[in-house]
């Protein structure tokens, strides 16, 4: 008999890095492809309980947590953006040969991108969140530095005092009862700052190089969801982010721009259909069996 499944996720597992880091990731459905989700900067798992579910009813679903983040161990060494790639090889590693479906929100868009042109042949396509862009030249203003660097060494206050939480985890309201308890314990902790902080330290250095030295995605297919809701906060940078996600899907040989326009940043919270669609999409152009049914295809333009 199956085992019943008691965890929105489904099962909980844990691998080991060569270096015996432990990192957490769970698992459900199963299918032709398996698809990872990636979470932003100092973000765990628990980002994509609208998201993974849905997905997981077609095939099978993976959500893990960074080194740091939620029940994985924290790295000693140096969060670049190249030691986050390592980690991801490790767990795809694990879970077989693919071909894999990587989906990455915010600076996870970078991290499975590294990852595609490690690797081609095993990635099936790439599904980036509103994902940290390094043509969006508002990165490396001034202001923006400053406000990096003002935020490294808030986040560890805010989240000694509790406010960190208390900001922070609204949002997660509407996640599954499960997953939102799961990510008030685990992601607006000290550690989850820390976690936070260390991924922040070498973020600019590491956009400047993916800007100086493009990386290379030749034959794999990109969706690039970019929200279009311009918020009172966002006003000033969402509009160049945009440009930046559409500069890059028109660049890329097979790339594609999905507008999320009831979204800013947090399209999996407010938007959670229209990356399962999209990931539907991937796998049905691929000649692979998954039921589809576009329910925000109005909202794509591809090449």
């Amino acid at each position: 008999m199956p085992a019943v499944l008691t965890h929105t996720y489904g099962n909980s597992h844990y691998i080991k890095t060569p270096d015996g880091r432990q990192l957490h990731y769970m698992e459900n459905g199963e299918g032709p492809v398996t698809v990872v989700f990636e979470s932003g900067m100092g973000m765990s798992r628990s980002a994509w309980g609208l998201v993974q579910p849905v997905v997981a009813g077609y095939t099978r679903a993976v959500v893990y947590d960074r080194a740091g983040s939620g029940k994985s161990d924290a790295d000693q060494a140096p969060r670049t953006l190249a030691r986050m790639t390592d980690d991801l090889m490790c767990l795809l590693s694990h879970l077989g040969a693919g071909p894999f479906i990587l989906v990455g929100h915010s600076w996870g868009g970078p991290v499975v991108r590294t990852v595609a042109s490690r690797n081609p042949a095993i990635i099936r396509g790439l599904v980036l969140v509103d994902p940290t862009d390094e043509h969006c030249g508002l990165y490396f203003e001034e202001a923006s530095v400053k406000h990096f660097a003002k935020m490294n060494t808030l986040l560890p206050l805010l989240a000694r005092t509790g406010l960190y939480k208390l900001m922070g985890s609204k949002p997660g309201k509407v996640l599954p009862e499960d997953v939102y308890r799961e990510q008030r314990q685990e992601d607006f902790t000290l550690q989850a700052a820390h976690t936070m902080v260390a991924e922040g330290a070498h973020f600019l250095q590491d956009l400047r190089a993916l800007l100086a030295h493009p990386l290379r995605l030749e034959g794999i297919e990109v969706s690039v969801l970019s929200g279009t809701l311009i918020t009172r906060m966002e006003r000033n940078f969402r509009p160049s982010l945009h440009e930046a996600h559409r500069q890059t899907a028109a660049e890329l040989a097979h790339g594609r721009l999905v507008e999320a326009r009831h979204s800013g940043h947090m399209i999996m919270y407010s938007e959670p259909r229209l990356i399962a669609d999209e990931i539907e999409r991937m796998i049905i152009s691929s000649g692979l069996t998954a039921p589809y049914s576009p329910h925000n295809s109005s909202n794509a333009s591809g090449k």
